[in-house]
């Protein structure tokens, strides 16, 4: 769920008669509810995850908002959400990919944060990693470009 669709979420409650709401998208359940004393109040848990050849990725035609090197020979991996990227589990772990490595179908890249949630990107292609766009620790954009593959 995108930052935009949970606030138009949370206008809806706080302009209707309605005291609670619960969606439930992409392996997350948020609820929205009304508390009479204080506003509205939001609540985010992850779902346990479905079984899923690429759950992670999220096909689009909408631009990059990264720089893609000259040659468009390489496959992109885009980030499916808004967040912060990390390119290990832990600060003081090893990363999960470097440029040169040999990544398959399924292989974890990186992780992107969004609202306490930490999600797993997924390599869906086989190929050699050639460049690391995103920087760690920094906000990623939703399509943005997070690296750059040469298919095997």
């Amino acid at each position: 769920m995108d930052l935009s669709y949970i606030k138009k979420i949370i206008k809806l409650v706080e302009h209707s008669s309605i005291d609670e709401l619960e969606l439930e998208e992409e392996g997350t359940k948020i609820k929205v509810a009304r508390n009479r004393n204080s506003g509205v109040y939001v609540q985010t848990t992850p779902l346990p995850a479905l079984p899923s050849h690429n759950s992670q990725h999220v096909e689009s035609t909408k631009p990059a908002t990264s720089n893609t090197l000259p040659n468009s020979q390489y496959h992109e991996v885009r980030s499916p959400i808004v967040g912060t990227f990390y390119r290990a589990p832990a600060p003081d772990a090893e990363p999960y990919i470097e440029i040169g490595q040999s990544v398959k179908i399924g292989s974890v890249l990186c992780i992107v944060e969004a609202m306490k949630l930490m999600n797993e990107i997924e390599s869906d292609c086989d190929g050699t990693v050639v460049k690391i766009i995103a920087e760690n620790g920094k906000p990623v954009e939703y399509n943005q470009i997070l690296f750059l593959i040469e298919k095997a």
